[in-house]
């Protein structure tokens, strides 16, 4: 007896090459009509390409929390040039902690730093492309999150927009759930319900996320720019 074959869905086809961020605006479109008409509205997204490593990229973003962005970033250019601009966890270690206090770190930034660089030299964290390439997302995040200091938005953000993951749901996000609720014209979800509302739009959460983020731009009474890691 031969089993009836199930039809797929077009979107859950394995594809001959990797889409881009625009082809799954054009998809999500065709699925959505609200996504349509951000898409209309809005635009096809634009993913910056990232110029940092990704350690360096991690980095920053330890140096950035809560703190406003110039005081975040003199703190992090005197890191930097602390380096010698060499943004390495073998350097990273290296520096005195008095050298990274007179950056201007705190102590708790100071062990996130040096936590993240250990976790990079022992494999917990991975970062060589090749290897990053044969883990799923929620690895990923998973071990970014064992670093002191990085919690899974930070994890999240890190996947979206360094290495442009296309199907990470960060329901965590006041904006993401903030733009979901004023695009679809609902009560703003509980991250549980945003969760549940994301799965028709796999395997391109991500770029619904970015058009939570620009729904929160063009429906709301003030601006919320796009997160970086």
């Amino acid at each position: 007896m031969v089993a009836e074959r199930v039809p797929t869905a077009p979107w859950a086809t394995p594809r001959a090459h990797k889409v881009t961020p625009r082809e799954a605006a054009r998809e999500l479109a065709d699925r959505d009509p609200v996504l349509a008409r951000l898409v209309a509205e809005a635009g096809l997204p634009s993913l910056p390409v990232p110029v940092e490593t990704h350690f360096g990229t991690l980095v920053r973003a330890i140096t950035y929390q809560q703190l406003a962005g110039a005081a975040a970033s003199a703190i992090h250019g005197r890191l930097i040039a602390a380096l010698d601009r060499d943004v390495a966890p073998e350097r990273l270690l290296a520096l005195p902690e008095e050298a990274l206090r007179g950056a201007g770190l705190s102590g708790a930034k100071a062990a996130s730093l040096r936590d993240l660089s250990a976790k990079v030299l022992d494999g917990t964290v991975v970062l060589e492309p090749r290897r990053l390439a044969r883990l799923s997302d929620d690895e990923i995040a998973t071990r970014l999150s064992s670093v002191r200091g990085i919690g899974r938005w930070t994890a999240e953000m890190f996947l979206i927009f360094q290495l442009r993951r296309l199907d990470v749901w960060p329901t965590g996000d006041l904006g993401v759930r903030r733009g979901y609720g004023l695009a679809w014209s609902v009560p703003m979800p509980t991250p549980k319900q945003l969760e549940a509302l994301g799965e028709r739009y796999r395997p391109y959460r991500s770029i619904t996320a970015w058009y939570c983020w620009r729904a929160t731009e063009l429906y709301g009474k003030r601006a919320v720019a796009i997160p970086v890691a």
